[in-house]
């Protein structure tokens, strides 16, 4: 694993950390290495959250270093464009809940990445922006899909083809994150939010996720219902649908197994 790339388990909870200062920009070995991660925590039955954060108290991510880009190399651009591609659709398809601690600006690839996660809290001082087309670019990691989904279509317009930057509070009111914390409080409230997620059965979680981002696909209702019934049938197959029935009958805390 690269060390651009930390990682850090607290129970149930692994906490991933990027590492590049001083803006915590992506390269190519950073953006493989968070894929490797993340692949193999989906195998890691004791991992039920991740919380992704930015080293230092300035920068989430400003996204890709623009110097990979400057001389106009299209081999490069496409290992680049193919490399955030595939480390920010392997996030999105993390079994668990993942939550995005911005604790400073996010840019371009770094909005993307946050954006790649299920939930995002902002510190109060935390800017986003998806700036690329000022630099003759566009975002190429899902920034033009993912971001409409969350903020509408106009918004997403204003931010993309306008260049405009939003603040944590704007941020908030539009739909771009879910809470805004103060200075220095990110990486905690989404450790909260994580243990949450903790007490939540892992199978049923993961289950859900599925379904709720199949409505991103384009499905119909009456397929979202038929897919909502098979997999409840489903959990029937797992440990943990035992374990949460007779847990609540026996008035206990569940010991959720992944299984």
């Amino acid at each position: 694993m690269s060390d651009m790339i930390q990682l850090e388990k607290r129970g149930h909870i692994a906490v991933l950390t990027i590492n590049n200062p001083p803006a915590n920009t992506w390269t190519e070995e950073s953006l493989a290495a968070l894929t490797e991660t993340i692949e193999s925590l989906n195998t890691d039955r004791d991992v039920f959250a991740l919380v992704v954060t930015g080293q230092g108290e300035k920068f989430f991510s400003a996204g890709a270093d623009l110097k990979s880009f400057a001389d106009g190399d299209i081999d490069r651009a496409n290992r680049m464009a193919q490399a955030f591609g595939k480390a920010f659709a392997t996030l999105t398809r993390f079994r668990g809940v993942s939550i995005a601690a911005i604790n400073g600006y996010a840019m371009g690839g770094g909005l993307e990445c946050a954006l790649a996660c299920d939930l995002r809290i902002a510190e109060e001082q935390a800017q986003m922006a998806l700036p690329e087309a000022g630099v003759g670019l566009l975002p190429c990691a899902g920034g033009t899909q993912n971001l409409p989904l969350l903020v509408g279509e106009g918004w997403a317009k204003r931010m993309i083809l306008c260049g405009e930057r939003v603040k944590a509070n704007k941020a908030l009111a539009i739909g771009l994150v879910e809470e805004v914390v103060p200075t220095g409080q990110s990486l905690e409230s989404a450790l909260k939010l994580a243990e949450g997620a903790c007490k939540q059965s892992p199978s049923s979680i993961a289950r859900s996720k599925t379904l709720i981002m199949s409505a991103r696909e384009g499905r119909s209702q009456s397929d979202g219902w038929r897919m909502e019934r098979e997999l409840f049938i489903e959990l029937f197959s797992t440990e943990d649908q035992r374990e949460g029935v007779n847990a609540f009958l026996d008035k206990r805390t569940p010991e959720w197994k992944n299984r």
